[in-house]
């Protein structure tokens, strides 16, 4: 059942071999007939000079020269253009081949080791060894918060240019709620648990989960395992596990690089939004409030059973897609800097040289920031704020989260308010940000009174001292997860998921 649902790419790779493989398959098959490059050269009316760039990789045959070959090895030409290595030996040949070909081989300054059959076997296999390790450090190596940043400011503005709706995992989201039972309102714990069966996957509970992951994949077992309760502030049991599912669903591969583990972690997430708020049923809700002028976001995350935040993020995806509404998000902690934010409604989100938004602090005329100076949190404010680059409306909820204080902000251009529950707010502020005396310059009596007269003692923020998680899944404790997965595997193995009929 696995199989009709997940939608796996067309492979950019190319149907037959490469041309290193090509010419190891050559070589295997040259060698084991007992004859030379001459010697074959001679009989299909090339020189052995030639069949030698052929065999190294370094000159692609022919298809006539190919079909000579094939004819005096005697042997079909599908032999030939078979792209797996003849054997193990050639394959780690190739190997040791290509990572003396890249470019950063060539700042080792080392000799280049021709892997010919005079290289011993266990040399071979550790000199590949060695390679493999320099390309994992060097990967991790890239990865730093600077490269992290932009790849994810990279990955912002992809979004952005996309109005954040990205139909064929809304389409595909669909599918799978509506298979699993799904017919409207919040979807359920059993749907969710039957979207994982139709995948071939258990969801079991535990109290050990390595501190280091939110859920464990054993992909072997066809289970996933998710802790006993969800965090207060954090992502509900349901959203965990279809962002386990949502690896196989959109057939993600290990994520060779950084930016390729954030863009899998949008992706993921973006799925599970769309399964816990799927897109007709939304979308219906949304124009029903919209003719009435009584869009809340409140109300989106009530009739769905999500938190405010997944409310408020899903409905970034289908505003402007659905509704013609551009639209802005802003997540900030207690001391009013971003922690995520969106915007495709000329908002001016604050941003650093590099154009990340994460981490900058947001005007302090902002309903987001002000919010966090009311007594009355439980309920939504609201507020018009004036900028230099137009008047903007926006809904406040604010609460705690695993770090303190946060805010919570959905806002459109002020001739979208019309739609809104709360446009009637008589709140209005006035910003001039980036300007800096608008919010971050103190006044000039304040500068000549206090600055020689005074002697803060920071807080120091520690996370600027920590290095960025390295790994294939950064942060993860590949030992810890290991160990987990071998307390908990059953006894006998069972069938691989997607295998199952």
């Amino acid at each position: 059942m696995a199989d009709d649902v997940r939608r796996r790419p067309a492979d950019p790779r190319p149907a037959g071999p490469d041309a290193l493989t090509l010419g190891r398959r050559v070589r295997h098959l040259r060698t084991a007939r007992g004859l030379t490059l001459d010697a074959l050269g001679r009989r299909v009316g090339v020189t052995g000079s030639l069949l030698s760039l052929v065999e190294n990789g370094r000159r692609e045959p022919r298809l006539a020269l190919l079909r000579g070959i094939a004819e005096v090895l005697d042997v079909p030409l599908a032999d030939l253009l078979d792209p797996t290595p003849p054997s193990r030996r050639a394959a780690l040949e190739i190997a040791l081949d290509r990572a003396q070909r890249v470019p950063g081989f060539e700042r080792l300054a080392l000799p280049v080791v021709r892997p010919g059959r005079s290289l011993p076997l266990p040399v071979l296999e550790q000199l590949v060894g060695l390679h493999e390790e320099l390309r994992r450090r060097d990967l991790e190596a890239v990865a730093t918060p600077e490269e992290a940043r932009r790849a994810n400011t990279q990955i912002r503005l992809e979004r952005q240019a996309r109005d954040n709706y990205l139909p064929d995992i809304e389409r595909l989201a669909e599918d799978l709620v509506r298979r699993a039972g799904y017919t409207g309102g919040a979807l359920t714990h059993h749907a969710v648990s039957r979207m994982a069966e139709r995948l071939g996957f258990t969801i079991i509970h535990v109290e050990d989960l390595p501190a280091s992951t939110r859920t464990v994949t054993d992909l072997t077992h066809g289970r996933i395992y998710v802790p006993l309760a969800s965090t207060p502030g954090g992502h509900g049991l349901r959203s965990l596990v279809l962002q386990a599912i949502a690896h196989r669903v959109l057939a993600h591969e290990r994520p060779a690089s950084y930016e390729e583990f954030l863009r899998q972690r949008m992706e993921i997430t973006y799925f599970a939004s769309c399964c816990l708020l799927p897109e007709t049923a939304v979308v219906a809700h949304l124009h029903e409030r919209k003719r009435a002028k009584d869009l809340a976001i409140e109300d989106l995350r009530d009739a769905f059973g999500v938190t405010h935040e997944a409310a408020g993020q899903r409905f970034t995806s289908l505003a402007t897609h659905h509704l013609g509404i551009p639209v802005h998000f802003v997540r900030i902690g207690g001391d009013g800097a971003i922690y995520r934010a969106y915007a495709n409604d000329g908002l001016p989100l604050p941003v650093d040289v590099t154009g990340a938004i994460e981490g900058q602090p947001v005007c302090r005329a902002w309903g987001v920031r002000r919010a966090l100076t009311r007594r009355d949190r439980p309920s939504e404010s609201y507020q018009y704020t004036d900028t230099p680059a137009g008047t903007f409306w926006c809904s406040t909820q604010t609460g705690s989260g695993a770090t303190g204080q946060i805010a919570l902000a959905v806002g459109v251009p002020f001739s979208s308010a019309t739609w809104f529950r709360g446009r009637d707010t008589a709140v209005r502020h006035r910003s001039t940000c980036p300007d800096e005396s608008c919010c971050r310059r103190p006044p000039a009596s304040a500068v000549a009174r206090w600055r020689h007269a005074s002697w803060p003692s920071a807080r120091i923020h520690q996370q600027v001292f920590s290095a960025l998680p390295a790994g294939t899944f950064p942060g993860v404790d590949a030992r810890e997860v290991y160990a987990f997965l071998d307390r908990h595997a059953p006894a006998s193995p069972v069938q691989e998921p997607g295998t199952a009929g």
